[in-house]
């Protein structure tokens, strides 16, 4: 399960042979409705979307501040019914899980109904990986963003529009000065990184 106040990289892959996003436009509805879910329970740090699946590096709030995000709903109060405290406790985070399937859900079912296609879109049970140290973290950062050089999908990193590359030191100024210190140092290492490239193709194992 999820717990609060921890960073996860995220990760899900379209069912099979299918793509997440067939058009440009499917882009940006993802996000929307990511942002409409994910938003209240996680503060994003990264994330890259490619055709059939995508990566994200979040940190999950804490307790008190998704309490207050749900002040007004039931959904997040009703755990006060539970008599049982690690009822409460397994409740309160299996509420984190079901943000995310939630999530999926309402993005699958718009996908379906726009091309009629029938069945689950993705895979059924993401993948999340609990980050624990700070050079765990820059690694998640420096993969996330060489995902679509990994794959093939451009040449250079920051040729690929659907991902946080451009705008992560900016959205993320005190992280990204105490994980990279200068900007020019955070790009210089990412540059590094892709030069380096041969090194990564291993990474990819190591974290699912």
């Amino acid at each position: 399960m999820l717990e609060f106040d921890t960073y996860y990289h995220i990760f899900n892959h379209a069912n099979g042979d299918d793509n997440l996003f067939r058009e440009e436009k499917n882009y940006p509805f993802f996000l929307e409705k990511y942002h409409q879910h994910i938003d209240p329970i996680a503060k994003t740090i990264a994330w890259c979307l490619m055709p059939n699946h995508f990566h994200l590096l979040v940190k999950i709030k804490s307790e008190a501040e998704i309490a207050s995000n749900f002040s007004s709903s039931s959904t997040f109060l009703k755990f006060g019914t539970l008599e049982k405290l690690d009822e409460i406790e397994a409740a309160k985070r299996k509420f984190l899980s079901k943000q995310f399937s939630n999530f999926f859900s309402s993005y699958s079912q718009a996908f379906n109904k726009v091309y009629n296609r029938r069945g689950s879109l993705f895979i059924k049970n993401f993948k999340r990986k609990e980050i624990l140290n700070e050079d765990y973290l820059r690694t998640i950062i420096f993969y996330i963003h060489l995902n679509p050089i990994k794959h093939g999908f451009e040449s250079q990193l920051q040729d690929w529009k659907w991902t946080t590359f451009k705008s992560f030191y900016t959205t993320n100024f005190d992280l990204a000065e105490y994980l990279f210190g200068t900007i020019h140092n955070f790009n210089s290492l990412h540059t590094a990184k892709q030069i380096q490239f041969e090194s990564y193709k291993n990474l990819e194992s190591e974290l699912t």
